[in-house]
């Protein structure tokens, strides 16, 4: 297996490479000259799926959300057929009340935005970046199925939604015989396994895609902390909103101490932490794709390698030992 075997994308007749490029740092921590140079490498590789937000780059001021669509544009000129290309809408591009949210009028100048930045008359998966319970569920399912319907989108999907909205979101689509969403797009790594609770049993149930982001928890299941080493502005860890964020989510001791065993078994098979820990969620039931996001190309060295990787019952059964109280989070059984 490589970066580019392709895998069925849920029950639709779209078929991916199981390693998907994220693209949120294009535009901030990595220039357009870098961007490009992230794009080629992932293609060179056999990837084949770009995700992109129109929100992004993560933490830009309003004047310059949608930098990162450009600049994917650009690079897709004159080799749009190659690759299958999802963008997202429903985060904060403006002041006023209806520059977010999943209502018809946001959505559908959104991804109406989306296609002029990225020069394309249509992208593949149009996904729904957050839940938005202030707009009327039926509401959003029409917007989406306008959407589709028109030919602005081939696929719709859901990003950051919990189970039980989703599983709500497909009954009304089957009641009122709208466009299904066929994709789900949950935060998941070693570090953060809730979703193996409900999320992916609903999605295999009802075959839908799960593409994975956040498979290094922000860069900490790399290893580079572990020293006490402080993270620099241009990391997750750095500065702003998203660093903050990031923060809450896994600057914690107990994370830092399973990264600490997990990089023990990485060593003891000879491979590169980053590796493993995307191998490793390739590995999980329920799992289509991995989303990769980096700010430099040559960070995707390893994990591109991940598709290749094979880990065995022992290994699987080590980081199960490390890490199992993480599919609980502040839920743990008692």
């Amino acid at each position: 297996m490589s970066a580019g075997n392709l895998i069925r994308l849920g029950n639709t007749g779209l078929h991916v490479s199981r390693l998907c490029l994220g693209t949120m740092t294009f535009g901030s921590s990595a220039d357009e000259s870098e961007s490009v140079a992230i794009l080629d490498a992932a293609t060179e590789a056999g990837v084949n799926f770009i995700d992109t937000a129109n929100r992004y780059p993560s933490d830009a001021p309003d004047e310059r959300k949608g930098l990162t669509e450009e600049i994917i544009g650009r690079w897709l000129k004159g080799r749009r057929e190659r690759f299958i290309l999802t963008t997202k809408a429903g985060g904060p591009m403006g002041p006023l009340p209806w520059n977010a949210g999943t209502s018809r009028k946001h959505l559908l100048g959104a991804i109406d935005a989306s296609l002029a930045r990225l020069g394309t008359d249509y992208v593949d998966l149009f996904q729904l970046h957050r839940d938005d319970h202030a707009t009327p569920l039926d509401e959003t399912l029409e917007a989406i199925d306008t959407i589709v319907r028109s030919g602005r989108a081939r696929y719709v999907g859901v990003s950051n939604w919990e189970a039980w909205r989703i599983a709500r979101a497909l009954g009304r689509c089957e009641a009122l015989r709208l466009v299904k969403p066929v994709t789900v797009q949950p935060r998941y790594n070693l570090l953060f396994r809730q979703c193996e609770r409900d999320l992916f049993p609903m999605c295999e149930a009802e075959n839908l895609a799960t593409l994975c982001y956040n498979p290094l928890a922000g860069g900490l299941l790399t290893g580079k902390y572990l020293n006490g080493e402080l993270p620099d502005a241009a990391t997750r860890f750095g500065a702003g909103s998203t660093a903050a964020a990031y923060r809450q989510r896994y600057w914690h001791e107990k994370e830092f101490e399973a990264v600490g065993r997990i990089m023990k078994v990485a060593q003891s098979v000879g491979m590169p932490p980053e590796r493993l820990a995307v191998a490793w969620l390739l590995a999980q039931r329920g799992v289509t794709c991995a989303v990769l996001g980096v700010s430099r190309a040559s960070q995707l060295s390893q994990v591109l390698l991940a598709g290749d990787a094979k880990l065995d019952d022992q290994v699987l059964g080590q980081l199960e030992m490390i890490t199992h109280e993480f599919r609980y989070g502040d839920a743990a059984p008692i």
